[in-house]
């Protein structure tokens, strides 16, 4: 604006080629001044200021600078600094990230991203199109990390809520956005600044397709089994399965393969085409857990006290809070060493943690209730009897 303002460029509008006058510029670049003053300040939070703002200016500087550089004012000097803001901003990031690399390696490194920088934006600036892309660069990126922002704050909504299907949903979408994105940056760039021709590009895919798809046949099912997880709802994220002989918590479903979180912490990794054809047992959609086990009392054990023990631990299934009316105590059978009773009880809760502190509240209740009645339990013995012989 100002050097056209000086006369640096031509006023007019068909001369200098300008969508909108001097005085609507003047008004845009104060605008932008009072929200960068006044605005900006007083509502952006940390996230905002280290991971969008602080990266955007600096690729800002490094776009005038690599533009001045490259042809519309020659400005070396200018141009220059540009680079360096490139340079310092990667020494700074990889220095944070990396706090015990040495900082001549970081230096060196930084020179090296420099330099990688200079070519992608240099060489086609050669076409006074550098300024183009890095603009589009600098739009696209800052878009990305606003779908990150923005996904945030979703995610922390989908876990306040009860349903758990939106916790798969939202990383999934969020995935598949920034493809989206990242795709319709390439076609841009491609077309705006390499000159392109997009049209002949894309049916040459069209005709090139049938041997993509065939090459990538399993990333196309694991893709296609993923939307199949989402919209046929065999578990959520936070379910506990067992698939394959696997158990545990889902933590992610992704595009490729969903990752199951086992109980001894480990993380399983499977392919979502293998989840669609593998029989699934989802534990999590169970309104109730079974818990059934046998005690062994030993044989010197008599019938009234068999009896009594059943009695109160039949009462003890059937009063505990955690637990339904369905239980049932029997004396079941006679055992190799020990009088076998069988408890049977469903826990009113799918949560594994909500299971073990029920089951051992009522084990200790088990133990108890043996000892009231002056019983003990049997544990696995032999008996051997020695007869005397007479002769």
């Amino acid at each position: 604006m100002l050097y056209r303002e000086v006369g640096e460029f031509k006023t007019s509008y068909k001369g200098d080629q300008q969508v909108f006058n001097i005085g609507f510029d003047k008004i845009a670049y104060y605008c932008l001044l009072f929200i960068a003053f006044f605005v900006i300040p007083f509502f952006i939070n940390d996230y905002w200021a280290n991971a969008i703002l602080l990266p955007f200016l600096i690729l800002g500087i490094a776009s005038i600078g690599l533009n001045i550089l490259t042809g519309y004012c020659g400005q070396v000097s200018l141009g220059s600094g540009g680079f360096m803001a490139v340079g310092a901003y990667a020494c700074y990031k990889l220095m944070t990230s990396f706090p015990d690399l040495n900082i001549i390696i970081c230096i060196l490194l930084s020179g090296g991203i420099t330099a990688i920088v200079g070519a992608l934006f240099g060489l086609p600036s050669l076409r006074i199109k550098g300024f183009y892309l890095a603009v589009i660069c600098s739009i696209f990126w800052t878009i990305l990390r606003s779908v990150e922002f923005i996904g945030i704050g979703l995610k922390d909504k989908a876990a306040q809520t009860e349903s758990k299907v939106d916790d798969g949903l939202i990383p999934f979408a969020i995935d598949l956005t920034k493809v989206i994105i990242v795709i319709f940056a390439l076609v841009i760039i491609l077309g705006n600044v390499f000159n392109v021709n997009i049209t002949a590009l894309v049916a040459g895919l069209g005709v090139g397709g049938v041997a993509i798809a065939l090459a990538s046949k399993e990333s196309l099912e694991n893709l296609l089994g993923s939307f199949t997880i989402f919209f046929d709802k065999p578990f959520a994220v936070g379910d506990i399965i067992t698939l394959g002989g696997v158990t545990g918590v889902v933590e992610k479903v992704g595009f490729r393969s969903t990752r199951i979180r086992t109980y001894d912490k480990s993380i399983v990794t499977v392919p979502n085409k293998n989840i669609i054809n593998t029989e699934l047992d989802n534990l999590g959609v169970r309104p109730v857990r079974r818990v059934k086990f046998n005690i062994g009392l030993t044989y010197d054990t008599k019938i009234e006290q068999i009896k009594n023990i059943v009695d109160d631990i039949q009462k003890l299934v059937d009063d505990h809070p955690m637990t339904n009316e369905d239980g049932r105590v029997r004396f079941l059978s006679f055992g190799a060493s020990s009088l076998d009773i069988m408890v049977l009880y469903y826990v009113n809760s799918p949560e594994w943690e909500d299971l073990i502190d029920a089951q051992q509240k009522i084990n200790y209740s088990i133990i108890e209730i043996v000892n009231k009645h002056n019983s003990e339990f049997a544990f696995p013995s032999t008996s051997v009897y020695i007869e005397k012989n007479s002769n």
